[in-house]
């Protein structure tokens, strides 16, 4: 996921215990890529972005022999405690060299801002003839959030320092960056997906808004939280009392030819 862990650097973070406890709808709701993955005994099958496990280990469960790698150390300190190997990698330089029968990967290549280098590397890393299934966030994704995370810090004076971190494409535009490195695309589909999460809206900045938290100083960190909050809450609180993110999620299945 992130290829930093210090808050010194102003970049995202991320931490098991936090990600289990804010953040496990992510790898639940991913579950049928599984499906789509169908993993078999004795292939060798990478997730890339693997975060604390979770849905590695559904692959694991299928007999497959899998790795996972994640740039956060915690993250991998987590997937190995569930037996799985697992290494600290960044996805953007990947260094396999045509050895996965496929690759799974969920809610990571979002937070890669340089797409090809990544396509590149999981090419490189699959067998010819291997599978690259994924999802990630796709042209819309927390829209309401993001543009309430602007206007906030536009408020302060700071919209000069605001760097996106993540990448969420239209379909059309990732098929022609997957096929121009010479995938076939199978399928890809941009699915609108209101995601209820587990608790407050502030605790869902607090685990995947750093970027735009390190901005604002510590001190007002709390209301600048809630100022967010309130100000999405028309779209995004539904009246019986839960928070739902506009996720919008881009879902796909490619192969490497087998003549490559």
């Amino acid at each position: 996921m992130d290829r930093t862990d210090g808050e010194s650097s102003g970049q995202q973070r991320w931490f098991a215990d936090r990600y289990a406890a804010n953040a496990r709808f992510v790898s639940d709701l991913a579950e049928p890529l599984i499906e789509i993955l169908a993993p078999k005994k004795g292939e060798f099958i990478l997730d890339l972005g693997c975060g604390d496990g979770a849905l590695t280990k559904l692959v694991f469960d299928s007999g497959a022999t899998v790795i996972g790698a994640d740039a956060s150390f915690d993250q991998v300190t987590a997937c190995k405690k569930l037996g799985i190997p697992s290494v600290a990698m960044d996805g953007h330089n990947l260094a396999f060299n045509e050895v996965f029968d496929a690759i799974l990967t969920n809610a990571a290549l979002h937070w890669m801002t340089s797409p090809d280098d990544v396509i590149n590397g999981m090419w490189a890393a699959l067998k010819p003839g291997g599978r690259l299934v994924g999802e990630m966030g796709g042209a819309g994704n927390i829209a309401t959030i993001i543009r309430a995370l602007t206007e906030a810090l536009t408020c302060r004076g700071l919209q000069d320092k605001i760097e996106f971190p993540w990448f969420f494409p239209h379909e059309q535009e990732y098929r022609q960056r997957l096929e121009a490195r010479g995938f076939i695309v199978d399928y890809i589909e941009l699915i609108p997906r209101p995601t209820p999460l587990p608790g407050e809206l502030t605790n869902w900045l607090d685990t995947f808004g750093e970027q735009f938290l390190f901005l604002v100083p510590e001190k007002e960190r709390q209301g600048f939280k809630k100022e967010v909050a309130e100000a999405v809450r028309p779209d995004l609180f539904e009246p019986h009392g839960r928070w739902v993110a506009d996720y919008v999620r881009l879902r796909f299945s490619a192969t490497r030819s087998a003549e490559s």
